[in-house]
Formats: C-alpha cells, structure tokens, sequence
C-alpha cells in the first residue's frame, strides 16, 4: 500500500528530564519525571481532541485513535499526517468522506482512561456481533512473553509515572510503547498494526494498565485474540472480552497469572506447581 506523507515541524520532544527533589531525610536527590504535553488532533481540520501524551510516536498515536473511534476506515485514502510540536497539533489529511464528523461527535462518552478517555459515536454498536480468531496458547508462551517483557518499560524506570502497552507473539516483543495513559499506549499500537496492515490473530497484547472496557474494545478492534496485564480486570472489561471472545489474563507477573476468560483456549504445558516458587 501507499504509505502517507508524514510531515513533522520539529523532532518528537523528549521523554524525560531531570528535576531536583527533597527525600523524607531533606537530602536533595536528582531524578527523572515523564514529560506530558497536550496534542490537538485535527481530521481534515476540524478539532476532535486534545491528547495529553509524552509524543513518542505521534503519527501512529493519532491514526490509532482516528481508527478505534470510527473516524477513519480506509488507510489508502490517507494522504499525509502534519505533526507539529510548536502548535502541539496533529493534523490528518485524507480523501474519505468525513460528513459523519459532526454527528459522532455530539455523541461522547468518557471512560475511565487515564486524564479522561473518550469513545465517540456507537462504536459499541459497530462491535454487537464480532468474534475475535479463536486461538489457543500455551502456558510456556505467556511466560515467555512476560519474561521478554522486562527488557522494556525505559521511561517507567526512570521516571514513572507512565503505562506501558505491546504487541508480542510467542517468542518476541513485535512493538513497545509507553505514554501518560494506557489509552493512548493502545491506540499508537493500533495505528502501526493499521496503517501496516497486519493482522493481529498470531498476536498477543500485553498493557501495564487495567483492563476496563475501553482496553478490551480496542483490542477487539484490533484482532488480537489474547489480552494480557499486569494489572487487574473491571466487570465491564470481563463482561465485553466474555462477549468478544478474548482470552483475559490478568494480574500477570513473573510465574504468576490468573486468566479470566478462555481457560479453555489455554495449554497448561508448564508440569510442577509454582506456588512457592
């Protein structure tokens, strides 16, 4: 496919700089924090959102969400993504029909997304019937896949503050972004997997954050049949990846997991217990 015209004004911003603190003893100490800044994101010009994002990888960021909120659904019809850091806006150029703009967006729902998250329109509706790939895993693949984790999460352990969210497959990281909420984490992610074209049946999605409903419509949306976090699961979240079919494996670190939905899909290949390991 024809690949759009990706335009920036200035180099992406930093991730992290240095302050000074005070600890509990008052002994001045030098540490890193997360940069957060806003990012305005326009369709043809016309305003849709204000994202707040550390700007790691903006393109993908902004077509992810244009993507996962229906505004988009012709990657060839892009014609070109302007980022510009001065103006702190994100502009996408495209020849599809955008007259559905004004509707879906009197339609606004906020989640529970880290700084607010929003789903537009009837995303929920366009989903009534989907079925992810029905795909199994084995239990030695869900540790490989958190043990080649740990090699990641850099600005997390600089600074904190941030969530962390990939695309693996059983043997490898694919792609591993962090931003000020898991929200915009998936929807960088879901713009690569989009633009490239790439299926995410073979894949896994691994977030650092809660899966609520928003993490498992997006990842719904995605194709991905296997859901993976190191946190825990809201009743909504369990309730659409049951809908779904997604298998859920949550508070998942180390030998350590418990799986939520899709028992079924998974190999117990592991022999021995690890209780006490």
């Amino acid at each position: 496919m024809v690949k759009p015209n990706i335009i920036k004004t200035t180099e992406n911003p930093l991730q992290t700089m240095e302050v000074e603190v005070f600890d509990e003893y008052g002994e001045k100490l030098v540490k890193q924090i997360a940069c957060e800044r806003p990012l305005t994101v326009m369709l043809n010009w016309k305003e849709i959102v204000t994202l707040m994002t550390l700007g790691s990888r903006p393109e993908s960021l902004v077509l992810g969400y244009l993507k996962n909120q229906s505004f988009l659904s012709d990657p060839e019809a892009i014609e070109s993504i302007i980022i510009d850091w001065e103006t702190y806006s994100a502009a996408v150029i495209t020849k599809e029909n955008t007259d559905h703009l004004e509707k879906a967006l009197k339609k606004k729902t906020v989640t529970s997304g880290c700084g607010q998250g929003t789903m537009y329109g009837n995303v929920m509706k366009q989903l009534e019937d989907y079925q992810v790939p029905q795909v199994s895993i084995k239990q030695s693949e869900i540790y490989s896949a958190l043990e080649a984790l740990t090699h990641y999460n850099d600005t997390y352990k600089k600074a904190g503050a941030v969530h962390g969210c990939a695309v693996c497959n059983a043997n490898e990281v694919l792609s591993f972004v962090e931003d000020v909420g898991r929200h915009n984490a998936v929807d960088t992610l879901a713009g690569e997997l989009w633009l490239n074209q790439e299926s995410g049946e073979d894949k896994i999605f691994y977030t650092t954050g809660r899966l609520t409903s928003e993490m498992v419509i997006k990842v719904a949306q995605m194709g991905i049949p296997t859901l993976l976090s190191r946190s825990g699961v809201t009743q909504m979240g369990l309730d659409l990846a049951q809908k779904f079919g997604i298998t859920t494996i949550a508070r998942a670190k180390g030998m350590r997991f418990q799986v939520f939905t899709g028992a079924d899909k998974i190999n117990f290949d592991v022999k021995g217990h690890l209780k006490d390991q």
